[in-house]
């Protein structure tokens, strides 16, 4: 990564360039400052040198090795989006946003390493995840300087996600904002509640049409608590449908998954400022107009 040095900034420091103007992480700053990989002009320099208008600042990255061997998995993947800093992946529901003890070989990982060739040394960052049934729209980094600028802005007005649910039930409001704080449950491994002693959550949501017994509901999140979408909605009396965890299980309709997915994805590129906006609508969305996810809440 470089940086061209401006009029404004001759006499300040490279460590000032690279936290200010670079948005370099510390910690990646000091890890490539004690391994030499800090440069001006093309030679090794010190955090503290001061810098002159035209000075050209670089930084080199030092990937991560992965503490598992990745198997690949050949799943075809719908790439709305992708450049040399990034890429947007459509997940299915029913696939694990990452690997683990019990998906080792059958995740979006194992798929985006596939994708990528198997390389040597790969690093999977993704910069938001889905839950396993949920599908939809997902960013993944494809470094880490752009996977710490893109989470920087997590839930904030530069990186807007939206999702679609399909309930059981109806809210009593038409639309709203389901602000209750969420725990997780004593002696569960994932399983999330309700609790007035857990973390601030709040989801914003509009109903967007009755559909078979339920909704079609449009929500918004503010905060990024595990399950949120699901344990606000269940609150309420409208879990998610086919959700094993907080509703009820539907396997005919539902295989492996259940009725929510990330629909909308708005950021702005944290490399080029280019603002990216992508829909991704599921088949039970019912012909739902994209247009309709980027409607204000009130």
């Amino acid at each position: 990564m470089e940086y061209r040095v401006g009029p404004e900034e001759t006499g300040r420091k490279v460590r000032d360039i690279l936290r200010r103007s670079m948005g370099v992480s510390y910690s990646a700053m000091k890890s490539a400052k004690w391994n030499g990989r800090i440069r001006m002009n093309g030679e090794p320099v010190r955090a503290d040198a001061k810098v002159a208008e035209g000075d050209l600042i670089s930084i080199e990255w030092e990937e991560d090795v992965p503490v598992y061997q990745l198997n690949p998995f050949e799943l075809p993947l719908e790439i709305p989006y992708e450049d040399e800093h990034l890429m947007v992946v459509a997940k299915p529901g029913g696939i694990a946003s990452q690997s683990s003890r019990n998906h080792p070989d059958d995740s979006l990982e194992n798929a985006v390493y596939s994708y990528f060739g198997c390389p040597e040394n790969f690093v999977y960052r993704p910069v938001n995840r889905l839950d396993k049934g949920t599908g939809g729209l997902m960013v993944v980094a494809k470094t880490p300087h752009t996977q710490h600028l893109l989470q920087r802005e997590l839930h904030t007005p530069a990186f807007r996600r939206r999702y679609l649910a399909l309930t059981d039930g109806m809210p009593a409001e038409k639309e709203g904002i389901l602000d209750f704080p969420i725990d997780k449950v004593l002696g569960a491994t994932i399983k999330r509640m309700i609790s007035p002693d857990g973390k601030p959550s709040r989801t914003r949501y509009r109903v967007l049409k009755e559909q078979g017994k339920g909704a079609l509901i449009l929500l918004e999140l503010e905060t990024g608590r595990t399950h949120q979408i699901r344990v606000h909605l269940s609150h309420i009396g409208c879990p998610v449908r086919g959700d094993f965890l907080y509703g009820q299980e539907q396997p005919a309709e539902f295989p492996g998954c259940f009725a929510l997915h990330s629909a909308m994805v708005e950021l702005r590129h944290p490399i080029t400022g280019e603002i990216i906006r992508l829909t991704s609508l599921p088949e039970w969305a019912d012909r739902m107009e994209p247009s309709v996810l980027f409607m204000d809440f009130n």
